[in-house]
């Protein structure tokens, strides 16, 4: 059966759960599995499945959600910019809401009479230039290679229509690099992260063969997997088929959406317009080659050079735990701010912020009583 085809369906689930629950038995002891989408981690809490596998198989969220991973020197630095005279910037929502080292986020800055124009496309940042010739429009680019290509697409239109005014503030991260260090830093100690549910929407984008890597040189399991939830147990089954019988792959179980070489339209246009760079991740600091920025022909369109920007030196946010959670070292109500100064309501970290942010699903679905931090 080709269970990449399935939808939600209760019989393929229950099918699919009992399969699972067989194999835990065979492998015959704990697993540690990541999934590394937003997407993911929404779906995987939504449905239920969290609390419906099998004893010993624990799930865990990692550096998936775009705005979470957006480091604080680069929050910072997007107020900084808000406080600017005859700039306006334009951002995705869930940005807006993301405390800086100091507490205060855009919303803060909004307030206060700082511009900042929430919009559903980067398309819409070139609109609004058009519309305030007097002003630098700045867009803030956050997200992963699923969003990075649009962004290029904006500067392209930009170009092609003659619209000076507009630049990028590109913080976007790339999600090959950051799961090279989370295998790095298990390596030489108890492996605590056994298989990796991989991006379907990044996956979209670069095909299966940037995460070859990882079955190939950290042995782990690696599975590219659609939304649903008979997606992602089956994605689990084949997980632990291979552990169970030390055959780790690469493999794609989302055929409906991902070709093997990816898009080459949307890598296209990203090559066209960024560059590989080196990027802050929150709570995981500087890792090389894991970023982008405009290439040089399109250095006018690039904030930090037509501004003269750059990343403020910052402190971590007091007893904000968003690093740890990112990376797998904690759950969500291991970090002694959830569920007390730390909702979705009074966000005082980013992954309580974002509709795909671990805590915030946790809190939503889990519950908010904290476990004792560890």
């Amino acid at each position: 059966m080709d269970f990449s085809a399935s939808f939600q369906n209760p019989e393929l689930c229950r099918a699919l759960l009992a399969r699972l629950e067989r194999e835990m038995e065979a492998w015959g002891r704990p697993a540690r599995f990541m999934e590394v989408c937003g997407t993911h981690t929404v779906s995987i809490f939504q449905s239920g499945l969290r609390s419906l596998l099998p004893p010993g198989l624990t799930h865990l969220s990692g550096p998936g959600c775009p705005v979470c991973v957006t480091h604080e020197a680069e929050v910072a630095l997007f107020l900084e910019l808000a406080g600017r005279d005859k700039t306006l910037l334009a951002t995705f929502g869930d940005l807006v809401r993301v405390p800086g080292p100091d507490g205060r986020s855009l919303k803060h800055a909004q307030a206060d009479g700082a511009r900042v124009q929430i919009v559903y496309s980067p398309l819409d940042a070139v609109r609004l230039a058009g519309e305030h010739p007097g002003d630098s429009v700045v867009f803030l680019g956050v997200g992963f290679e699923t969003t990075a290509p649009a962004v290029a697409g904006a500067v392209l239109s930009a170009r092609r229509r003659g619209v000076t005014n507009f630049c990028v503030l590109s913080c976007h991260k790339l999600v090959p690099p950051v799961l090279r260090v989370l295998l790095e830093k298990d390596q030489g100690r108890s492996r605590s992260i056994d298989a990796f549910l991989l991006p379907g929407h990044v996956a979209v984008v670069l095909g299966l063969e940037p995460f070859r890597f990882v079955a190939e040189s950290h042995g782990r399991p690696a599975v590219v997997a659609g939304f649903e939830p008979a997606d992602i147990l089956s994605a689990l089954c084949l997980m632990l088929e291979q552990l169970r019988t030390g055959r780790p792959a690469a493999v794609n179980a989302y055929g409906r959406a991902v070709d093997a070489g990816g898009s080459p339209a949307a890598l296209a246009v990203l090559n066209q317009v960024f560059r590989v760079c080196d990027a802050r991740w929150r709570g995981l600091g500087l890792i090389p080659d894991s970023g982008l920025t405009l290439r040089d022909e399109f250095a006018s369109f690039n904030a930090v050079e037509r501004l003269g920007l750059s990343l403020p030196d910052t402190a971590p946010i007091p007893g904000c735990r968003c690093g740890q959670v990112l990376s797998g070292s904690i759950t969500p109500d291991q970090c002694p701010l959830f569920g007390k100064s730390c909702t979705p309501r009074n966000p005082t970290g980013p992954c309580m912020v974002s509709s795909e942010g671990s805590c915030a699903a946790w809190y939503r679905y889990q519950g908010a009583n904290p476990a004792p931090a560890r």
